[in-house]
């Protein structure tokens, strides 16, 4: 097949991505379709690629995907010498003595080398391809091993192998199928707490009177010393202290060349009016004529206030820009080991133990009581703009959180900055932190320092472990769970067939094109086929495509194959899990369907984060992925069909006689509830019908449909019904996208009387 299963793909991808740099060159033998170009052409700025069979090279654009492509037998094709070679699912469409004779002539061309084979697989001809055939039906990890010298496991299960050169660095590699699926990898190094965080600082010499730059820079040095990926605004003059440090890597180090002049761009919306306000003998006499303000840094310092004001909008372009595809960012001063012991954050590792607060966005905070000002911002009018009393003031020096909540905060951030400066009020960057906390608190959470503000005692709190956040007020705790983090999740996918392998291939073109396969938990087939060589040709399907199957030896129709599903998901330890039946595909640019016929897109990018993300969020029971449907379309309430006629009567007592035949188009609306979106793709909420078009659903949803109550042959008709009177009693939460990404396309039909609901 040009199609490579998904089996341990991320395994292979995250083993090569560490192991080779961009520069090195890689060679894909087979390529068919292109996988492992669509998987790590991200990473090498170059791959060539041979594949035997012409037609594979146009239908899936592969001279497009690599920078070679060369249409020649690898039995027989010369190759030069690359740093890497993959055989992805080659080898055994290759005779025993041609196999093992083209591994031993490359095996010294290459560094390692990635070989990829099902076991006791027999494949015929497929695509009028002759090179489908399988020519080794029966390699097993044992006879690959006898047969092939040189070579050690990187990935196994009962029925497919990965195999990379028997090599010292590469002994410490060996994950099995069960260790992948309970997430604990043999001799796998743990992962860091700071993984998935990026820390941004920034350093400039602006002068300031009394503060010696070698001080700073001694800190700045001690930062860099960091066991974490580190963001770094840093004028081109200080770039080398960075690449001095052996701990600095293009891996675990970005630098972001930043002047002070790029500083007065980024502040230009409010650089006048800082300047005119710091100038200003108004607000320098505002803690009297020989008060502290008029000797300050911010009012003899051009650029302190800029500086200082600027880190939420830093912190929130490293989110944007983003090199380490971090979920959490941390601002840090650069000079922060001048009050926290260095020890503290390198040795002793007290930022790990920060990640838990990063969700939805942390604070430090000290208390501070006072009738006149606070560092320069009058007292009274900080009340006002707080809509509280202020007793409290948060630091600047250590804050931070997650993506999202980056976002709103640096919104929120501009806009007070904004309103502030241009009323004549100003104080640091600590006075718009603290409006912030104030105003939202939900979402930006503290932690409470002593009077003297030192960062020092939260590191502590964080290495003993009782570092505690102030609480979040009861009315408004709900609200932050859109800014917090989404978790990689456990979910599952189901495809109901019956009796049309071909027909069950389109459906797994479908997802594997939407890259659905590679990041589903576990992927089903439930077999409804009765016909024996249907039954093995879709075996042959899901062995190649990585998935289970499941024969139930009967037709059971939709529903039955539906509670089938829901009955495994129960069982299993997936969290989510969706349900498709085998003609309903998703839409691709081939199709030139850009929107359906209700004006909503058909291609959502990253639509399986997006699915798992509005579940965590919302904690909804289910998601319907698409408001356009065959017949009917989610606008109108299709439960209004089907619900007993007293409720019918009920619910819309003006409107309660069925239609004679067919369909009313007057039938009763959906009534709707909110609009929202996450990351772009709006949902709505309401009374949604249930239908068996693909939807995403959590455990508990699962049960309260399926599995609480239950009927002996269950309709479609009945669970919609049923959920629809459910909702009505707020026991069942549901949604569906403002998207319609999936459309009803089957190439192969069968009989009337074969086609059955239960």
């Amino acid at each position: 097949m040009p199609f490579s299963t998904p089996i341990f793909k991320e395994e292979t991808v995250d083993f090569v991505t560490a192991k080779f740099q961009p520069t090195d060159t890689v060679l894909d033998i087979g390529a068919g379709s292109g996988t492992y170009a669509d998987r790590l052409g991200h990473h090498f700025k170059r791959m060539d690629a041979v594949e035997v069979f012409a037609p594979y090279i146009e239908e899936y654009h592969l001279k497009s995907k690599y920078a070679k492509v060369f249409n020649e037998d690898a039995t027989t094709f010369n190759f030069d010498y690359y740093d890497l070679i993959i055989l992805g699912d080659v080898l055994e469409h290759i005779s025993e003595e041609n196999g093992i004779a083209l591994i031993e002539r490359l095996y010294d061309k290459c560094r390692d080398m990635i070989i990829c084979i099902p076991f006791n697989s027999t494949q015929g001809v497929h695509f009028d391809n002759e090179a489908e055939i399988h020519l080794q039906p029966t390699l097993t990890n044992e006879s690959f091993l006898a047969k092939y010298k040189g070579f050690r496991p990187f990935a196994l299960r009962d029925d497919y192998g990965i195999y990379i050169k028997d090599i010292p660095e590469n002994r410490k590699y060996f994950i099995t199928y069960d260790e992948v699926w309970s997430g604990e990898r043999k001799n796998a190094a743990p992962r860091s707490p700071m993984e998935g965080t990026t820390i941004v600082t920034g350093f400039w010499d602006i002068g300031r009177v009394g503060r010696d730059l070698e001080h700073y820079l001694t800190h700045l040095k001690n930062l860099l010393n960091l066991d974490a990926k580190l963001f770094l605004y840093l004028p081109s003059k200080f770039e080398h202290l960075v690449w001095e440090n052996p701990k600095r890597t293009r891996k675990n180090t970005y630098v972001r060349t930043w002047e002070l002049s790029d500083v007065k761009d980024l502040m230009a919306p409010f650089w006048d009016k800082i300047q005119e306000i710091r100038t200003s003998e108004s607000w320098q006499n505002s803690t009297g004529e020989g008060g502290w303000l008029k000797g300050s840094p911010q009012a003899v310092n051009e650029w302190y206030n800029p500086i200082v004001m600027s880190k939420m909008p830093m912190l929130h372009n490293a989110v944007c820009w983003n090199p380490f595809n971090s979920e959490n960012f941390l601002w840090i001063d650069s000079g922060i080991t001048h009050t926290v012991y260095d020890k503290m954050l390198i040795d002793e590792k007290a930022l790990d133990k920060m990640i838990p607060h990063l969700d939805p966005f942390v604070f430090l905070s000290y208390p501070y009581e006072t009738t006149q000002e606070i560092h320069g911002f009058p007292k009274d009018k900080m009340d006002v703009y707080a809509g509280a009393p202020v007793h409290y003031v948060c630091r600047g020096g250590l804050f931070g959180g997650t993506k999202a909540a980056i976002r709103e905060a640096n919104t929120m951030y501009y806009s007070l900055l904004m309103d502030t400066l241009n009323a004549g009020y100003m104080g640091t960057e600590e006075s718009i932190f603290t409006l912030m906390a104030y105003r939202r608190p939900e979402i930006y959470r503290r932690y409470e320092l002593d009077e003297n503000g030192l960062i020092v005692k939260y590191i502590s709190a964080l290495l003993d472990g009782t570092a505690e956040l102030v609480a979040i007020p009861q009315t408004t705790k709900k609200l932050a769970n859109m800014y917090k983090n989404v978790e990689k999740k456990k979910t599952d996918l189901y495809i109901l067939t019956f009796n049309f392998p071909e027909q069950l291939t389109e459906i797994f073109k479908s997802l594997d094109r939407a890259e659905w396969l590679k990041k589903a938990n576990q992927v089903t087939v439930i077999d409804n086929s009765n016909k024996v060589e249907s039954q093995q040709a879709n075996a042959d399907i899901c062995r190649q495509y990585g998935s289970h199957h499941v024969i139930t030896g009967k037709n059971g129709g939709i529903c039955g194959g539906r509670m089938i599903a829901a009955q495994m998901f129960e069982a299993s330890d997936a969290d989510f899990y969706m349900f498709f039946e085998d003609d309903m595909l998703f839409y691709n640019e081939d199709d030139h369907v850009p929107f359906c016929r209700n004006g909503f897109r058909t291609m959502i990018p990253n639509l399986f984060e997006k699915l798992e993300g509005i579940m965590q969020k919302e904690d909804f029971d289910f998601v319907k992925l698409s408001f356009t449907e065959v017949y009917m379309d989610n606008h109108l309430q299709v439960s209004w069909y089907n619900v007993p006629q007293s409720v019918r009567t009920e619910q819309w007592p003006e409107y309660d006689k069925l239609p004679v035949h067919g369909l009313d188009p007057n039938c009763p609306r959906t009534a709707l509830g909110t609009i929202d979106n996450y990351e772009g793709l709006c949902y709505l909420t309401g009374d949604i019908y249930y239908a068996n078009w693909p939807m995403i659903m959590n455990k508990e949803g699962n049960r309260k449909v399926f599995l609480e109550t239950t009927w002996a042959n269950p309709y479609e008709q009945t669970w919609m019904s049923y959920v629809f009177q459910e909702m009505l009693k707020d026991k069942i939460r549901g949604a569906v996208l403002l998207a319609s990404p999936i459309h009803h396309n089957r190439t192969s039909h069968y009989l009337r009387e074969e086609r059955r609901e239960n």
